[in-house]
């Protein structure tokens, strides 16, 4: 009885959710008997309406959500002027923290399944960021498409903004913790970045980088040879 009591509780409120203020209560509610943090992505995997933490902060007129989308705990979604949209895809997870913002024609997608870990950062200004299906982006990452002019004789503040081009992630990619993407580059279909990589320049699919600025280091494909090296290395030692 208490079970099919909560239950109904949960599906009650989470068929009322959404990124208003009506709908931000109802995901409070909702969330009465589900676990903190992650133990709210449940809730999300279960409900095509996805969930939106009472305590995120979704201010984008351009925002366009896929089905079952998490977005946790204190995320924020800035809109400035001349923002282009920001496109969530289906089951894509936005854990506690991450700030998205964009403005001067920039615009972000993200693709269906893939996971963004706390305190991310997004600034899609004057150049899109493009972020494929399945890629896994670990915590404290950033991605800056822009960057500011440097001419003589004009205060910084005053500096307009520059790109170098847009940031491309294919799917797959697995970005270690504190990456920063710059402008102008694309990681491959399976690529790995390193913890604390600076990304400055294109990283073909399947190569593992690491480093400021980021360098190839080994390629995927070659591991397994390698594992089958070592242990053929041991073989020979006993």
């Amino acid at each position: 009885m208490r079970q099919r009591f909560k239950q109904g509780w949960v599906r009650f409120w989470m068929q009322r959710m959404g990124p208003g203020r009506a709908g931000r209560l109802a995901s409070l509610l909702a969330g009465v008997f589900t676990p903190p943090y992650k133990g709210r992505v449940a809730l999300a995997h279960r409900f095509e309406r996805g969930y939106i933490a009472p305590s995120a902060s979704v201010s984008h007129s351009r925002l366009q959500l896929g089905r079952h989308i998490f977005i946790g705990d204190r995320v924020v979604i800035y809109q400035r002027h001349n923002a282009g949209p920001v496109a969530l895809g289906d089951y894509v997870e936005l854990h506690r923290d991450v700030i998205i913002e964009n403005g001067s024609g920039g615009s972000l997608s993200i693709g269906a399944r893939t996971g963004v870990q706390p305190r991310c950062q997004f600034a899609a200004y004057v150049a899109p960021i493009m972020i494929g299906a399945r890629v896994q982006i670990a915590p404290a990452c950033a991605f800056y498409p822009y960057d500011h002019g440097m001419a003589p004789g004009i205060p910084m503040i005053e500096q307009p903004l520059t790109s170098r081009g847009p940031i491309v992630v294919d799917d797959d990619a697995w970005l270690g913790y504190g990456a920063v993407v710059l402008g102008g580059v694309r990681i491959g279909a399976g690529a790995v970045i390193g913890a604390s990589a600076v990304v400055s320049r294109n990283i073909p699919a399947g190569a593992i980088a690491v480093g400021t600025p980021a360098r190839v280091v080994k390629m995927r494909d070659e591991l397994p040879t390698l594992a089958a090296a070592i242990a053929h290395a041991a073989d020979q030692e006993t």
